[in-house]
């Protein structure tokens, strides 16, 4: 279970009317509906190197990078070192978000996240967004709208890393 503490309430009123709006889930959303939702979401400052979660735990979360760097490592049995061992593939920093997979799927997490630095984030659980498609159901469809831009984007920029990749291993 990650160790964090939760921020004042000034804070995040200034974070949902703000910087929220820059992320895919919630740029439709207008002021008064990033308001409605804030009882369903938590902010939290999380210290350098701590774990959010690991390749392999169950899914129920999203979280999105209001400030830090966070890593996403995987784990590989190929490299250098024998045995198990992990490979940082990407460090996330502001405006990035996080675990989106785990609002539309059962699968277990693909990645473990570690902070890279001391970070602020929002998270949004998936019985947060259940809520939200219950008891506000034109805002749950917006957000997962964003949802599916977002994962529509992400399959699109690793669609093309794929293929430069292919690119490069049929030259060598």
């Amino acid at each position: 279970m990650v160790k964090a503490k939760r921020v004042s309430g000034s804070k995040i009123e200034e974070a949902v009317t703000g910087f929220l709006k820059h992320f895919p889930f919630f740029q439709s959303l207008e002021k008064e509906e990033l308001a409605a939702i804030s009882e369903y979401i938590d902010f939290l400052e999380i210290e350098e190197d701590v774990t959010l979660f690991k390749e392999g735990d169950d899914g129920n979360s999203v979280y999105f990078v209001v400030d830090g760097e966070i890593d996403v490592l995987k784990e590989t049995v190929s490299g250098p070192r024998v045995g198990i061992s992990k490979v940082v593939i990407s460090t996330l920093t502001k405006g990035s978000t996080i675990g989106e997979l785990s609002m539309i799927d059962n699968t277990p997490r693909s990645a473990t996240v570690v902070t890279h630095s001391e970070s602020i984030l929002v998270r949004l659980t998936k019985d947060g967004f259940e809520s939200i498609l219950d008891k506000h159901p034109r805002i749950g469809i917006k957000i997962f709208r964003g949802l599916t831009q977002l994962l529509s984007r992400n399959l699109r920029k690793t669609t093309g890393r794929l293929a430069d990749y292919t690119i490069s291993q049929d030259r060598t």
